[in-house]
């Protein structure tokens, strides 16, 4: 039994969970990770994101405690211990959209655009003060992870950073750089739970928020429509790009070019964070999902608004066929015991 394990005993009796029943719930690619408890016929969920890491408790609090006052489904707080990093939060069910979408493909439309209209209220209300507010150049700089990354590891060379990020920065400046809204980051299949019990927009349950800050407008509609873990039907993306931008008032023109722009700092990002992961992390079944977060760079790059970052991606970052795919993942890391 490690210290963290005894530390949560001792948070969850101090709150009366500690008969509980407990069960590995889920983990991901951060230090976090979730614990379903059960207590006779109510359950909660043990959240441990230790402290010192990406993962803050308290910006967890604060960003469930604004999007339940507008309406909408983020877990309640049942009991909190900030400084070892345990919140013990509502259990909002096994429904999230990957599950069910396995199973009833014939839901998609419904229930992404019931995630679309989650975006749009929460981009109709005022964010919370005091969060961050990246420049372009400062997105631009989280994309050189591909190259930091992805490129070291498929080529053994890192390249110059300076007209990537130029390009990028400009792009982004060009089409993506305007009045900023409250994004949720990571705002996709795997984060969202069905939650037909509810009514309205509270019938998409929301999960791992806790990196919330100002972003662009698209920013969560292509982190939701290029999923890095499963394909959208194209239909389906392009019906919710127009919905969005018919319900928030923008030019469908305008802006499907920003989300091409957001769409492929992202992707590279992913790319970056990907390797990093097996790298560094121990952890290679992130490199089975980078071909398709590579079809989705391909298909933003293709976009005029691109036209001068396209080039540069071509001659710097190699495709993960198989072959690089293999290289990377012999340079993996032994995860820690």
């Amino acid at each position: 039994m490690t210290r963290r394990f005894e530390a949560s005993t001792a948070f969850l009796a101090a709150n009366g969970w500690g008969q509980a029943d407990r069960r590995f719930l889920a983990g991901d690619a951060s230090d976090r990770s979730y614990d379903r408890l059960t207590r006779g016929a109510q359950t909660a969920v043990l959240m441990d994101a230790p402290p010192g890491t990406a993962d803050d408790s308290a910006a967890f609090v604060t960003i469930a405690g604004h999007l339940r006052r507008i309406g909408l489904s983020a877990p309640a707080i049942l009991a909190q211990d900030l400084a070892q990093g345990f919140l013990l939060i509502e259990d909002l069910g096994d429904a999230l959209f990957a599950r069910v979408l396995e199973s009833s493909a014939a839901q998609e439309t419904m229930l992404y655009r019931a995630a679309t209209d989650v975006l749009v209220r929460i981009q109709d209300q005022a964010a919370p003060e005091g969060l961050p507010d990246l420049s372009a150049a400062d997105w631009a700089q989280a994309a050189t992870f591909a190259l930091d990354w992805y490129a070291f590891a498929a080529t053994g060379q890192r390249p110059s950073l300076v007209a990537f990020s130029q390009a990028l920065t400009i792009a982004l400046q060009t089409h993506a750089d305007g009045p900023r809204v409250l994004i949720l980051r990571d705002y996709h299949a795997e984060n969202l739970l069905h939650l037909p019990d509810r009514q309205g927009v509270a019938a998409v349950g929301l999960l791992d928020f806790q990196l919330a800050q100002m972003g662009q407008p698209g920013y969560d509609l292509v982190s939701l429509l290029q999923d890095a873990r499963r394909d959208v039907s194209p239909g389906v993306a392009a019906q919710m790009m127009a919905y969005f931008a018919a319900k928030t008032g923008r030019d469908l023109q305008a802006f499907q070019a920003s989300c091409a722009v957001l769409g492929a700092q992202r992707a590279l990002r992913i790319l970056g964070i990907f390797a990093r992961l097996c790298l560094v992390g121990g952890k290679p079944g992130y490199l089975t999902l980078m071909p398709r977060v590579w079809r989705q760079l391909q298909s933003n790059l293709a976009h005029p608004a691109l036209a001068e970052l396209r080039p540069i991606c071509n001659d710097l970052l190699p495709e993960p066929t198989d072959t690089i795919l293999q290289k990377i993942g012999d340079q993996c890391a032994t995860p820690s015991p």
